[in-house]
């Protein structure tokens, strides 16, 4: 096998990846809700990069392409395509694209609902429709037999993953890998050879069993975002504490320190029948020139705008309000997946 690297975010990007939501999904009571903020995202992606669309049905795309008309997203940076979905958590059920001897490749992993909590047999299918649909222009696809989403892995672009033990270790993933094969395998198929675990850490809502990029996030190979709770009395306060202990101890490649980046708190969030939701400014979007953050109509959106910034010097950050996300328990990263240069046709 060929050596791999998975990119970093912050590498060149042809384009990102949306999976709409449709009225037969968990979406349904508040579709009215949700899809201006995935309007939002389509927009402030297409001012810099492509867009892969995927929708129910042709009539769901029809009507999806009438949408991101009337909101003045250029048709030439939209490519939509038919593929039937159980959910739109893109980050999840998308493929997960590596650079084999710098080409890209595109890696179809089993997605079982984050341990079979949700369906996910269509969502599963999603990566070989497109495949099968010519969306990736010349980058082939290989499908993987290992459970493993998007939202667990942060790279740094050179080969090494920050990840949580609670979920690429959870049993309803890979139960026949302890955590030595799992790295194993995940150096063959994504190029690791430096792990980051973190033991602790965790927010209410989240049913993804722990999810890095609800947490803690690169920003260049030396900097990590994570999540910080400075109210002692949140049942949080904790864990996140634990957790930034855990961070600080972490070294890079070169053996020196983290440059560690907290980030605010929000209020707490609460669905209609009383669940906390995850509300997080962990969850962005780094693309070409710019990074999208999830913002709640919280007063601590103004900080963690400014945060993300410090980040980012060099990126515009775009906040998106998110809260409707939230209430399907994820936000903003969750339902997108990049694709970096040379795979989308731009």
């Amino acid at each position: 096998m060929s050596q791999r690297i998975l990119p970093a975010e912050w590498a060149p990007q042809s384009g990102v990846m949306l999976t709409w939501p449709h009225a037969a999904t968990d979406w349904a009571p508040r579709l009215a809700e949700a899809e201006p903020v995935f309007l939002d995202i389509a927009r402030a992606v297409a001012r810099h990069e492509s867009l892969l669309i995927v929708c129910a049905d042709d009539a769901h795309r029809r009507r999806v392409q009438g949408l991101l008309a009337d909101a003045s997203v250029p048709a030439e940076r939209l490519h939509l395509i038919s593929a039937p979905s159980n959910d739109s958590w893109a980050r999840d059920h998308g493929p997960i694209t590596v650079l084999a001897e710098d080409r890209p490749l595109l890696l179809d992993f089993v997605f079982n609902g984050w341990g079979n909590k949700y369906p996910a047999e269509l969502d599963n299918g999603i990566s070989r429709a497109l495949c099968a649909a010519g969306a990736f222009a010349d980058a082939p696809c290989e499908s993987v037999d290992l459970v493993l989403e998007g939202g667990a892995l942060e790279s740094d672009g050179a080969g090494t993953l920050l990840t949580t033990e609670s979920c690429l270790l959870n049993p309803s993933r890979n139960p026949r890998h302890d955590r030595h094969s799992l790295e194993a395998r995940l150096s063959e198929l994504l190029g690791f050879d430096r792990f980051l675990w973190l033991s602790h850490g965790a927010l209410a809502g989240d049913d993804t069993d722990g999810h890095i990029d609800t947490l803690a996030r690169f920003c260049d190979p030396v900097t990590i975002a994570y999540v910080k709770c400075d109210d002692p009395g949140d049942p949080h306060h904790d864990g996140l504490a634990a957790m930034e202990a855990e961070l600080k101890d972490f070294r890079d490649r070169h053996g020196n320190p983290y440059r560690l980046i907290p980030l605010p708190w929000p209020g707490a969030k609460y669905g209609a029948d009383g669940t906390r939701l995850p509300a997080t400014y962990a969850n962005f979007l780094i693309i070409n020139d710019a990074v999208l953050l999830p913002v709640y109509e919280d007063p601590a959106d103004d900080a963690a705008i400014a945060q993300v910034a410090a980040c980012f010097p060099e990126r515009t950050v775009i906040p998106i309000h998110c809260t409707p996300l939230i209430q399907q328990y994820g936000s903003l990263h969750c339902v997108t997946m990049q694709f970096p240069t040379g795979v989308l046709k731009v």
